[in-house]
């Protein structure tokens, strides 16, 4: 007979009653087959419990995988609802100091950003005219050509919609006293019709993180989209 202390009665009932307890429990079924390897000896090769090991760790990626997909589709379901909230604050206005207001403040903090401007190319030198000046903070008025060189650089000859990058040292001649704060920004290329000079629409942060290239852009696209078609309506 064997010298095996016996189990306790009420343990074994418990586990003959609901063996499946056993099985959906992982800790306790490695410990089963880790006091099988060690009874059968060293010198067995346990090709079961090999593959177990290998079905086992698969399960594991599959779980990290299942959980990074569910996390990244509760934030897009998040970045979109932002953007929907700041689409329809701005639809509201039907004014174009109306739509500069609301841009600068609520719509700032609906998308949780620290900085906002809309730049408008024109070939004529307004940044001193009062009306403009009237307008706040938000507008800035530029040369042309200061659109294409600020998103690509001189040298770049390619025109991408929304650019989504950090900074070392933003530019004070968009970010002013604000320049040294900020860590990362997305940039909004907005085309206003074939015959007029386009614009742009930064978003910057003090955060390195908020925007980075690796990030999706479609739905700071669809903003973009919805800031350039307002434009149009007040340009006209």
């Amino acid at each position: 007979m064997s010298s095996t202390p016996e189990l306790d009665q009420t343990l074994r009932d418990r586990i003959l009653a609901r063996p499946e307890d056993i099985i959906e429990d992982r800790d306790i079924m490695g410990a089963l087959i880790a006091a099988n390897d060690k009874a059968m000896g060293s010198n067995i090769v346990d090709l079961r419990g090999v593959a177990m090991e290998r079905l086992e760790a698969r399960l594991d990626r599959l779980e990290d995988a299942h959980r990074t997909v569910i996390a990244a589709a509760y934030e897009n379901v998040a970045g979109t609802n932002l953007i929907h909230r700041a689409t329809l604050r701005l639809l509201e206005e039907e004014t174009f100091d109306g739509f500069l207001r609301a841009l600068g403040s609520d719509v700032a903090k609906t998308l949780d950003v620290d900085f906002i401007k809309l730049v408008v190319e024109t070939v004529r030198h307004e940044e001193e005219d009062p009306n403009i000046r009237r307008l706040g903070e938000v507008l800035k008025i530029v040369k042309p050509g200061f659109v294409a060189d600020y998103i690509e650089g001189p040298r770049s000859s390619a025109e991408r919609r929304v650019v989504l990058r950090h900074l070392s040292q933003a530019p004070e001649r968009l970010y002013g006293s604000q320049a040294a704060a900020m860590r990362s920004e997305a940039c909004l290329r907005l085309d206003f019709g074939s015959e007029r000079l386009p614009g742009l629409l930064v978003l910057g942060s003090i955060d390195d993180d908020q925007f980075s290239p690796s990030q999706g852009t479609e739905l700071l696209g669809f903003f973009g989209g919805m800031i350039e078609r307002s434009m149009r309506r007040f340009l006209t």
